[in-house]
């Protein structure tokens, strides 16, 4: 994969506003907070393996697995200590696929925008596995894409029309998102981007 598709442009950012209907200012001000580096810099899309969503796809099965590392692979309930490095997360999913490879598929935050692989069928995917295939090969445009069919199906376009961020935060974030202030930065970035035209 090449450099060139691991970027966005500023047409993807246009095209983007046009599906959702929103300003292109609204698009980059969420990008800017939300999103982060899509690939780590072998190529592989950036993940972020969540062992509290394995445990609940797999009903506990293998609560008592644990990664290369020792690491628990399954938990109850979400625990910051499990992450680990940013490159080690793929280790954690790779160790999770001999479990459950659909499990570990959608318990997995997925690219430049972080879309759990839960998410699969409202992103326009027939599975988890043609969900991640997507984050593997088709470069930052298909991460916008699956972004944008999420924004679509938890209805946030609306919030970004009317620049409601704290509305758009809570959807995408979940309700500890004024903890990190989300829809704060969010207005600010907006107001950045509408100043450059």
């Amino acid at each position: 994969m090449n450099e060139v598709a691991r970027t966005l442009t500023n047409e993807d950012f246009v095209r983007a506003a046009k599906t959702l209907n929103v300003e292109v200012a609204a698009i980059r001000a969420v990008a800017e907070v939300e999103a982060r580096s899509g690939f780590l810099p072998d190529g592989r899309p950036t993940i972020l393996y969540e062992a509290h969503v394995f445990h609940a796809e797999t009903k506990g099965a293998h609560v008592h697995a644990r990664d290369r590392r020792g690491v628990k692979l399954s938990s109850s309930k979400w625990d910051n200590a499990l992450y680990g490095s940013e490159a080690g997360q793929h280790h954690r999913y790779e160790d999770a696929r001999q479990l459950d490879a659909d499990a570990a598929n959608k318990a997995c935050s997925w690219g430049t925008f972080q879309i759990l692989g839960q998410n699969y069928k409202v992103c326009g995917f027939g599975s988890s596995q043609e969900f991640v295939d997507a984050m593997w090969t088709g470069g930052a445009r298909a991460h916008l894409d699956v972004f944008v069919k999420f924004i679509q199906a938890n209805k946030l376009d609306m919030a970004l029309r009317k620049k409601d961020w704290k509305a758009f935060a809570r959807g995408y974030n979940g309700p500890a998102y004024a903890k990190n202030a989300y829809d704060q930065k969010m207005a600010n970035a907006y107001a950045r981007w509408k100043a450059k035209g």
